[in-house]
């Protein structure tokens, strides 16, 4: 399995709207699996494939915790099918927007419909932290970050601080 570059906000390819997958044929699953080594390796709980620069409708996702044994989920062309009137509030953070944290209200529990890597359609209903993830994740599909839903104010402030440890991070290579 491949490591993958994760982009970092604010590159432009972050804000484009993926597309779906035919199938999850084997150049999709390399994909989703290089995207878990990718995911692992970086200590996150969720990447979706715009992250890595590809426009695909794919995310991966493993919310078990250090002492669990891994439990991955890889979903293509991921849609809610339902959402519960109760929201939650929680702070989160993402690999594309290192160190920056913010609270985000979303639906408590959802269900979602999607084709695995078997290329067989699915369904799964969340709560809790995998609930979370898989909605910031299918965000990423559409072209949207999580400071989207903060201020405008500390939007701007989040994706300044990022610019500038970008440019720093290019004068010392």
């Amino acid at each position: 399995m491949a490591k993958l570059e994760i982009l970092i906000a604010p590159d432009p390819r972050l804000k484009k709207v993926a597309q779906p997958v035919e199938r999850v044929d084997d150049e999709i699953r390399r994909l989703m699996d290089d995207m878990l080594d990718t995911m692992h390796g970086a200590r996150g709980i969720g990447l979706a494939a715009p992250q890595v620069g590809v426009s695909k409708r794919v995310l991966v996702v493993d919310v078990a915790r250090e002492n669990e044994d891994p439990r991955p989920i890889r979903m293509a062309n991921p849609e809610i099918v339902w959402e519960s009137d109760d929201s939650i509030c929680v702070e989160e953070g993402c690999l594309s927007l290192p160190d920056q944290y913010a609270e985000v209200e979303r639906p408590e529990r959802i269900r979602v419909r999607y084709i695995d890597h078997e290329n067989e359609i699915r369904e799964l209903e969340a709560d809790g932290l995998l609930s979370k993830c898989i909605q910031h994740e299918m965000d990423h599909l559409d072209g949207v970050l999580f400071v989207d839903y903060l201020s405008a104010l500390k939007r701007k402030m989040i994706l300044r601080k990022l610019a500038k440890t970008r440019r720093q991070d290019a004068v010392s290579v």
